[in-house]
């Protein structure tokens, strides 16, 4: 969807594939072969939601929001990133992730890397550890794979479609 949210930008609409059943059904059983080691699904707001409560479910896991800033009820902590378009605010509940619990991040789209930056820097702050990373796909142009792997170089994302 060109120019959307804003001019100049590319949007990636994953609505088709979450009508089909069977793509949809594809999608989440790909992610959840990446969710073997974890105990806890993230999911980030909003479209990372659909697939990490899928995946939470399939895999029968415990699912964490990732939200976006002020739309958490209980004490949170807050990471600021940069989008390829502004900036914008991440939270997670301070209670959401306890101490040495393993977790996996899934989004829908990887851009420029900075929500899943802020992503695993909330669930490191939560005292947990991120084990894996999933996103659907990548917008390679924008540089966002290298950019997360510089930043975690012991994480890997897995991109289901290439």
């Amino acid at each position: 969807m060109p120019d959307f949210p804003t001019e100049g930008i590319l949007f990636k609409d994953i609505t088709p594939l979450l009508r089909d059943f069977e793509g949809f059904n594809i999608a989440v059983e790909e992610f959840a072969k990446v969710s073997e080691t974890v105990d806890l699904i993230a999911g980030i707001e909003a479209r990372g939601f659909i697939f990490a409560a899928a995946v939470a479910k399939m895999t029968g896991k415990g699912f964490v929001p990732i939200r976006k800033s002020g739309k958490l009820p209980a004490a949170s902590f807050s990471e600021s990133y940069a989008l390829e378009y502004g900036e914008s605010v991440l939270q997670i509940h301070q209670d959401g992730i306890l101490s040495g619990e393993r977790v996996m991040l899934i989004d829908d789209v990887l851009a420029t890397g900075g929500t899943l930056g802020a992503a695993a820097k909330l669930v490191v702050r939560c005292g947990g550890i991120v084990d894996s990373v999933a996103v659907l796909l990548e917008i390679p142009g924008l540089g966002g794979a290298q950019k997360f792997s510089e930043a975690t170089p012991e994480l890997e994302i897995r991109v289901l479609l290439t």
